[in-house]
């Protein structure tokens, strides 16, 4: 549950960034944190606690999220580098 909800309150923090970096380092919490829930939801099915079924649409909705958030910070690094390319020196 803390893992779950920590997903969405890492995200409203990242919508309150100060800079592309402290947004890429906020979404990177909440790709920590989405990964993290579908630990925990995969060890409940493995534990039989609860059947694949039951928790297949939450296990899918945590992978979209994560692919989601890989692929904004993804976007986020590519704008940073192009906007700030390493020096030659």
């Amino acid at each position: 549950m803390r893992s779950a909800t920590s997903v969405g309150a890492n995200y409203r923090a990242a919508c309150r960034s100060k800079s592309v970096a402290d947004l890429i380092a906020k979404l990177s919490i909440v790709e920590e944190e989405a990964d993290e829930t579908l630990y925990w939801l995969e060890l409940l099915v493995e534990s039989g606690l609860m059947t694949a079924e039951k928790l297949k649409s939450l296990m899918q909705e945590a992978t979209e999220i994560i692919a989601m958030t890989v692929a904004s910070i993804k976007t986020l690094r590519e704008k940073q580098n192009r906007e700030n390319p390493k020096s030659k020196i």
